[in-house]
Formats: structure tokens, C-alpha cells, sequence
């Protein structure tokens, strides 16, 4: 890359991450080159100038990670602190601030975020925090306009659970219609679950709040905006949990008055623009021994008076150590406080423990039953933010029932939460201990066989709710041996989509970690696997990043056909994202590999991809020619799947070129092949097509039975885009018989339909036919003499 004299370099010319480090490499070299030791202590100084704790701050070869190019992720907030100790110009550092964002707007799986619609589960014995409840329910009565309440403090200190449990307060007063939760992730233990990215968070709110995967915009400011317009009218409250930075979190803030914001953090967030902050502390003396007194109420207190006063001292008032001696006294019976007391006591005394957290996670865990013990490190292990009974039973070896028997009762301890039904997570400070025990107690080849079956565990569950839902498909994923072990239950397709939503974070970082970590083969069935479930969900991202890593480990297999899969999935992924030139690069790399390997059906499926790239750029002379030599392939190999997808595409492009003819006699085709595929979704499209087409043609009696089969099945699928064309279409060929009325009622229920569903292109097309339907006829008359 060119470094200009006259300035720093453009970040935003940079149109993936490599070219945004590419980039960096180029500013330090315009900066004079300082040393990397250099730039550390220029950005610890500002760190620290800004209250960050000393643990936090960057080493040097976290600095090196930053000018390192091959990278699937990075450390945002990092690399915008070296930009500043390169060049602390405000408007420059904001430039890369928003490049990075379109980077990884578009290139960041969800896989490190999870999102609801609801809030995690109250604790039961809260207890406490009056002065700050009291305090936030002011703030949030008192203003008109959009809240936003800061709460800051240390890991365990109970941020989340002082915000969960004001949002159900409120929410039992009826404040809010509207609710969405995240764990921003900010802090995690292990340095390769990074701080979710906004975008990806906003995907996930999105979706929630009614947007299908296809409708939700591209970058993030354009996500921002689709946001903050969703929820104008809406009264909404809004979780934003673990945050890392205000960069995080600044665009996840609606505008909306009436709305609140909670937002919880181990910093201060001194840039946030917060209508209150709260900087929440441990517990008082008086507060430690009401909660443990609430929580444990039916353990006697023993010959010792003052023994709730040592637990709590020794706690050192935290509510995560406090909950965590909780649940072993609960576990305990026959045990006093006073008991338990003395053995922290003696503990203490016997043991280099520095922490209430520490001390109280040793002793809980020290009491567990060994099974029990092994289930919690293995949950530290795995690379998802959370589970399920069937995962669980996968990391121990076990049955469903014995692993979600463990799961309840490390709730019970308060060693594991479960913050929705039938998930389950750690908390990051346990998460850490519990790693850490994994190193002391278990053989490397435990830990190994342990992850083997979760992989296999995700790996086969994917599998069986893919032959549910796209049975037509199974023949181009890839094959799996037979397996005896249980996996989900997925009676139809609706079970199989919502175990495949439900699940698909923690698949996404399974496969980015089982791909660099030493399960190439995982990596590379997954994201073959999830495939179409990706591309017609919605979830660009997502593919992108397993796609990437399914080519890196197929490279490390030496497997020359899984690497030209990757890489023409990767294709589709760039043609969805607009990212023209990519596509073409990816499909035409893989096209050439599977041309030397002889792989017709592969190398058919690039061409048919290549000619939907060229359609997309108007090239539509050059698309029929790469969609007539994808058919002819298709049709050798037998694939029928793929000669009815580009019968279709075929007769697509032939429309285009204005030869309604042609595309009638490939959309007919298509049409069986679908029939007898039974694959409703492609029969439903080419009725929709052969409407298309006798309209052109100017039949628009055939148009109309087409276009009413084809609407009976949309409707039937639940495929509101579909219905939403098809209602256009309907209402032309109405109107070409003359059936005027009849028509504007079909238009008005298109537009309607895609107005809620954020369809612009369809909305204009039922608005103008609306327009010339109801325009009166001597004015039309005049309109066309004119």
C-alpha cells in the first residue's frame, strides 16, 4: 500500500480487516516508525490516565497481534488506541473508528453475542441496594426523554443482577412493552472470545423486533438507524450488559423518550452520554448478612453469634463469592453457619487466597461431587457462550438425564446460571477459575475427548435438522457416519429451524474453534452442513467467518475439494454483500480447482453462481451463457436439485432479455423437477416465474392460475417476501384483464404486506401500480397523448 506524503493514510480505502492492518503498518511507518515498545507505553499511559487497572493494560505482542494480517479477529478497541499513539488527531481517529466498524459489520460472526426478547430470570433472594434502586426509579420516572443509566463496579460485585432486578420491577408495573438483553461479552477470560461487535448485537435486535435476515441493512450505521426507527413509538427497555467500551455500546442506544437503558460495566464509561450513573460497590456489612440470612434461612446459625458477620468479612461482602457460599450451605446438611464460618476461617488461614471470589469458589468447589467437578471445568472449556442438557451430556459422557441433574444442582450451588430456560452459563469470573482447575486436574487428552463429542455432539444435531428442513439437499452435504448417540428431538421443520436458531451461535464458534484448534475435519463438515441454513436465513456474517475458516482448515487437510466448496460459499456469501469483485475472485478460484480435480457437479454449482454474480452487474448475456453451461453439467451428473435451480435462474435472465418465450419452457421445467422433488419452496417460486413470464407474453388469464398456486403456497410456507411479489403480480394481471377493482386489492395488501416486512422495491411497485389503477381515465388518456 502507497503511504501519501502529505498525510496519514485513508483507512477507509481499506475494504476488509488485512487491508485495515495493511493500513496500520503503513501509519506507523509514516509516524517515523516507533518501536513496538513504544507504542505500548503510549498506550498504557493513556489507559491509565484513565483509570484502567494495571491487569488490563496491553503487553507488546498484544501491540504485535495488531499489525499481524490473516487474522479472522481483532481487538478493536486496541487497534484504536494504537491509531492514537500513532497520530492523536480527533477527526483521523474517528475515520478509523467507522472503518473498522464496516469491516467488521460485515465479517463478524454473532457467534461471540447472544440476544433476547425478554429478561433473565430475578433472583429469587435479592436483597439489598435500596439506595440504588431507588435512585434508578427515579431517574426513569422523572425523564421524558431517553434514559440511559450507567452502572459501573468490579467482576461479581452484582451489576446484572441490580439491573435484571429493576427491570422487573418495572416490568410488573407495566412500564415497558418492549424488552431486549445482551451480554455484551466485554470481559471474557478467554482472549479468543472477543467483545461482541455492535453490529452483530444489532442484528440480533433487529431480528427480535420482526426483521428477517434478509431485510436488515448492511453496516452499522445504517443498523443504528434501523434500530432507533423500530422502536420510535415503542416503550422499550434495553439491557446492555458486560459492556467493554462506549464505542460498543453508543450504538445500541435508542432515542426514543420513555425508553431506558441500563447498562452495566467494569469501567466508568466516562464518555457515555448516561443520564445517571451509578457506581455500584460491595456490599455493606449490614447488606452481606441480610442477603446470606435471605438466602440460607434455613440453616441454623450455630453457637456463634456473629458467624453470618465472619462468612460475609470473608467474603469480602461481594454478592458472586456471597451467592457461592450460599448455594454450599443450601448443599450442606447438617452443617451450621457457624460451621462454615470457621472452616473459611481455616481456610484462609491454610491457603494463599487473595479473594472473597476466590476462596469461596475453592471451598464450593472442593465440596462438589467429582462428576460434578469434572461437568464444570468441561463448560469452561467449551467454546460457546452456552448450553444445553444434551451439550452438557456430550462434554461428560453421560445421559441426558444425569447431565441436566448436574446442571440443577450447580444452579442450586450458584456456581452455574441459567438465565433462560434450558440454557446455561458461567460467569466469567467462574468460567476462569474453572479453567484454570481444568489445567491442574486434567490430562490434555481428556479435554480433548471431552470437546471431540460436544463437536460431534453439534456436528450431528446440525446435520439431522438440515435433512429435516432440506431433505432435496442431502446428496451436496457433506456425509456423516452413523452414530447411536441421542440428539435433539426435530419432528418436523419448524422443531429443526428453532433448535438451528436456538443453537446457532454456539455452532458458528465451534466451528471458528474447531477449525484452529486442532478439529480441521469438524470445521470443515460443519460449515458444509450449515450451508443453506445460513444463506437462506440470513446470516451473512456468520458464513462469512465459517466459510473462511472451513477454506483454512480444508488447506490443512490437503483436502482440495472442501477447500473449492469453501470457497464457492464464500463466493455466494460476498455476491449477497454486494461485494461484486470478490464473488467473481472466489468462484472463479474454486471453479479451477474443481476443473483439475473432475468434479462436474462442483464445478457446475460455480458456474451457476457465476452467471447469478453477472446478472446481478446487468450482464445478462454473459449470465445465460455461465447458466447454460451449468445446466449442461447439472444434467450429466444427475444433479436434478441443481438443473431446477438453474432452470430457474435461466429463465430469469431469459426474461430479462426480453425472451418471455424461453423463459416459459424453463420455468415448465422447473417446475417438475421441483413436483418431483417435492421441494414446495422451489414449486411456489416457479409459479411465481411463470406468472412473470405470461405477463410478458400478454396472457394474463394463464398469469392469473399461476400467480394464485403460487400464492397458495407462499402462504402455506409462511414465506412472506414470496407472497409479497406475488400479490404484485397478481394485481398486474388483474389489471391486464380489466378486473381494475380486484387489482387494487391485490396491490394494496402487497404494499401492506411489504411495508411490514421493510420491503422498499415492492413497496414502490405496488404504490405505482396503485397510482395508475386510480388515476382517473381521462387523465391517463391525456398522460399518454402527452
Amino acid at each position: 500500500m502507497v503511504v501519501a506524503a502529505a498525510g496519514p493514510p485513508d483507512p477507509g480505502q481499506a475494504r476488509n480487516l488485512d487491508e485495515l492492518v495493511e493500513t496500520l503498518r503503513a501509519l506507523k511507518l509514516w509516524a517515523g516508525d516507533p518501536s513496538f515498545q513504544m507504542i505500548m507505553r503510549r498506550v498504557n499511559a493513556r489507559w491509565t490516565a484513565a483509570g484502567r487497572p494495571a491487569d488490563e493494560l496491553a503487553r507488546r505482542s498484544t501491540i504485535v497481534d495488531c499489525f499481524k494480517t490473516g487474522r479472522r479477529r481483532i481487538n478493536g478497541e486496541l487497534l484504536v488506541a494504537v491509531v492514537q499513539a500513532l497520530h492523536d488527531e480527533t477527526g483521523y481517529v474517528a475515520h478509523w473508528r467507522q472503518a473498522l466498524r464496516v469491516s467488521l459489520a460485515e465479517t463478524t460472526p454473532t457467534a461471540q453475542v447472544r440476544v433476547l426478547d425478554r429478561l433473565p430470570a430475578d433472583v429469587a433472594t435479592f436483597s439489598g441496594r435500596q439506595r440504588e434502586l431507588d435512585r434508578l426509579r427515579l431517574t426513569a420516572g422523572a425523564d421524558a426523554g431517553a434514559v440511559v443509566a450507567a452502572l459501573s463496579g468490579m467482576a461479581g460485585v452484582g451489576k446484572t443482577q441490580l439491573a435484571v432486578h429493576l427491570g422487573h420491577l418495572l416490568a410488573a408495573e407495566d412500564r415497558f412493552d418492549t424488552t431486549l438483553f445482551v451480554n455484551l461479552r466485554g470481559f471474557h477470560p478467554d482472549p479468543g472470545q472477543p467483545p461482541a461487535e455492535p453490529a452483530a448485537v444489532l442484528d440480533g435486535f433487529l431480528r427480535l423486533l420482526g426483521l428477517s435476515g434478509h431485510e436488515i441493512p448492511p453496516g452499522l450505521p445504517a443498523r443504528t438507524a434501523a434500530l432507533r426507527e423500530l422502536v420510535a413509538d415503542r416503550r422499550i427497555l434495553i439491557i446492555l450488559d458486560n459492556a467493554a467500551t462506549v464505542e460498543q455500546v453508543s450504538p445500541l442506544l435508542p432515542h426514543s423518550p420513555g425508553s431506558l437503558t441500563l447498562v452495566t460495566s467494569r469501567r466508568r464509561l466516562e464518555d457515555l452520554a448516561a443520564t445517571v450513573r451509578l457506581d455500584v460497590e460491595v456490599f455493606s456489612p449490614d447488606e452481606a448478612e441480610q442477603m446470606l440470612a435471605g438466602a440460607v434461612a434455613e440453616v441454623p446459625i450455630g453457637p456463634d453469634p456473629f458467624a453470618y458477620q465472619r462468612v460475609a468479612r470473608r467474603c469480602g461482602h461481594l454478592p458472586l463469592a456471597l451467592g457461592v457460599v450460599a448455594g454450599q450451605m443450601a448443599a450442606r446438611p447438617g452443617w451450621t453457619v457457624t460451621d462454615h464460618a470457621d472452616r473459611l476461617d481455616e481456610r484462609h488461614q491454610h491457603r494463599r487466597l487473595e479473594t472473597g471470589v476466590e476462596l469461596a469458589l475453592h471451598l464450593s468447589y472442593q465440596n462438589l461431587p467429582v462428576r460434578r467437578r469434572t461437568l464444570l471445568r468441561r463448560m469452561a472449556a467449551q467454546p460457546g457462550a452456552d448450553l444445553d442438557d444434551l451439550a452438557a451430556a456430550a462434554l461428560l459422557d453421560t445421559d441426558v438425564a444425569t447431565a441436566a441433574s448436574h446442571l440443577r444442582d450447580l444452579v442450586g450451588e450458584s456456581l452455574v446460571q441459567q438465565p433462560t430456560a434450558g440454557r446455561y452459563v458461567l460467569h466469567d469470573l467462574i468460567r476462569a477459575y474453572a479453567e484454570e482447575r481444568a489445567h491442574e486436574e486434567d490430562r490434555p487428552a481428556d479435554r480433548r475427548a471431552a470437546l471431540t463429542r460436544l463437536f460431534d455432539h453439534y456436528l450431528y444435531g446440525a446435520g439431522a435438522a438440515m435433512d429435516v428442513l432440506y431433505p432435496a439437499e442431502g446428496h451436496r452435504r457433506p456425509t456423516l457416519p452413523p452414530r447411536l448417540a441421542p440428539g435433539p428431538a426435530l419432528p418436523d421443520p419448524k422443531a429443526a429451524l428453532a433448535w438451528l436458531d436456538a443453537e446457532r451461535p454456539t455452532l458458528v464458534a465451534s466451528c471458528l474453534y474447531a477449525a484452529r484448534n486442532g478439529w480441521p475435519e469438524h470445521a470443515v463438515r460443519l460449515a458444509g452442513i450449515l450451508y443453506s441454513y445460513l444463506d437462506n436465513g440470513g446470516h451473512p456474517a456468520d458464513a462469512v467467518a465459517v466459510h473462511t475458516e472451513a477454506q483454512y482448515a480444508a488447506r490443512l487437510l490437503g483436502d482440495r475439494t472442501a477447500e473449492a466448496t469453501a470457497l464457492t460459499n464464500l463466493g455466494v456469501v460476498c455476491w449477497q454483500l454486494g461485494r461484486h469483485p470478490e464473488a467473481v475472485d472466489h468462484l472463479e478460484h474454486a471453479r479451477s480447482l474443481f476443473g483439475q480435480l473432475g468434479d462436474r457437479r462442483g464445478e457446475a454449482r460455480t458456474l451457476g453462481n457465476l452467471g447469478v454474480v453477472h446478472s446481478t452487474l446487468g450482464q445478462c448475456e454473459v449470465s445465460a451463457g455461465y447458466h447454460e453451461r451449468a445446466l449442461d453439467r447439472f444434467v450429466q451428473v444427475g444433479d436434478q436439485l441443481g438443473e431446477a435451480n438453474t432452470l430457474t435462474n435461466l429463465g430469469c435472465v431469459s426474461a430479462r432479455l426480453n425472451r418471455p418465450a424461453s423463459a416459459v419452457e424453463h420455468h415448465h421445467r422447473a417446475l417438475e423437477i421441483f413436483r418431483d422433488l417435492n421441494h414446495r419452496g422451489g414449486e411456489a417460486t416457479a409459479f411465481n416465474n411463470l406468472g412473470d413470464a405470461h405477463v410478458k407474453l400478454g396472457d394474463f388469464g394463464s398469469a392469473t392460475g399461476y400467480y394464485e398456486q403460487a400464492l397458495a403456497m407462499f402462504r402455506e410456507l409462511g414465506e412472506r417476501y414470496g407472497e409479497t411479489c406475488v400479490l404484485n403480480g397478481l394485481g398486474q394481471a388483474l389489471a391486464g384483464q380489466g378486473r381494475r377493482d380486484e387489482a387494487i386489492a391485490r396491490h394494496t395488501e402487497a404494499l401492506t404486506l411489504a411495508t411490514e416486512i421493510g420491503k422498499p422495491e415492492e413497496q414502490a411497485r405496488a404504490s405505482a401500480a396503485l397510482t395508475e389503477l386510480r388515476e382517473p381515465a381521462g387523465q391517463a388518456s391525456d398522460a399518454v397523448r402527452t
